[in-house]
């Protein structure tokens, strides 16, 4: 008999909200990234946010304080959404994994992309946030977020700003995650990198104001 694959839909609460969803979540053994990390980090935000920003994994700030994006490319997305016109009030961040994965080099642990079969076990977390938030548009940061939410075959650097449907939201358009905008290689292409991607958060800003107007 086939072993039946792990996922975090086996520790959703009996009555799902946001609340319990995330209290249910503390407790995830779906995949073995909570053996490392040291928390679960859930997402947060605005119950009816109209927009939903997902990222790909926790970083190694984010773990140790249980918050989505509150490292260095959490700091710099705060000041491209500013720069964007866009208030964090209306915005609802998460990542595609709720648990850090790490590898140690030397004194720092240093972030590592999920598996695929992760990813998939800790998808289910995120279809509940997309179903009880109901954003207006879900944004994807970075590739393996687009890929979460469109599919193995998306490919970031050819739909990068087109706004697609998927089986987890209507409405999604993916863009870079900001610590791509961090590893540029030099001052120049920061700049460019940073504002390429305002750039793409204007669009988001402008994709939400086209469906509230009459």
């Amino acid at each position: 008999m086939a072993r039946r694959k792990r996922s975090a839909a086996d520790f959703f609460p009996k009555s799902i909200s946001l609340s319990r969803l995330r209290a249910a979540a503390e407790d995830c053994r779906g995949c073995d990234l909570y053996k490392n990390a040291t928390q679960t980090v859930f997402g947060e935000g605005r119950a009816r946010a109209p927009l939903m920003l997902v990222g790909e994994v926790p970083g190694d700030k984010e773990d140790r304080e249980g918050h989505p994006f509150v490292g260095p490319a959490g700091t710099l997305l705060r000041k491209a959404l500013e720069q964007a016109g866009i208030s964090l009030k209306d915005v609802y961040l998460t990542n595609a994994v709720k648990h850090f994965k790490y590898i140690w080099r030397g004194k720092r642990r240093i972030h590592q992309k999920p598996k695929r079969t992760e990813i998939v076990a800790c998808r289910p977390w995120l279809q509940e946030e997309i179903e009880l938030v109901r954003p207006e548009l879900v944004v994807a940061l970075g590739s393996t977020a687009a890929q979460t939410l469109l599919g193995a075959s998306f490919r970031l650097t050819k739909h990068r700003g087109e706004v697609m449907g998927s089986d987890l939201a209507p409405r999604v358009m993916a863009t870079i995650h900001p610590s791509a905008i961090l590893r540029a290689p030099d001052e120049r292409a920061r700049h460019q990198a940073m504002a390429d991607f305002v750039a793409d958060l204007k669009r988001v800003r402008a994709e939400l104001r086209g469906r509230r107007s009459p």
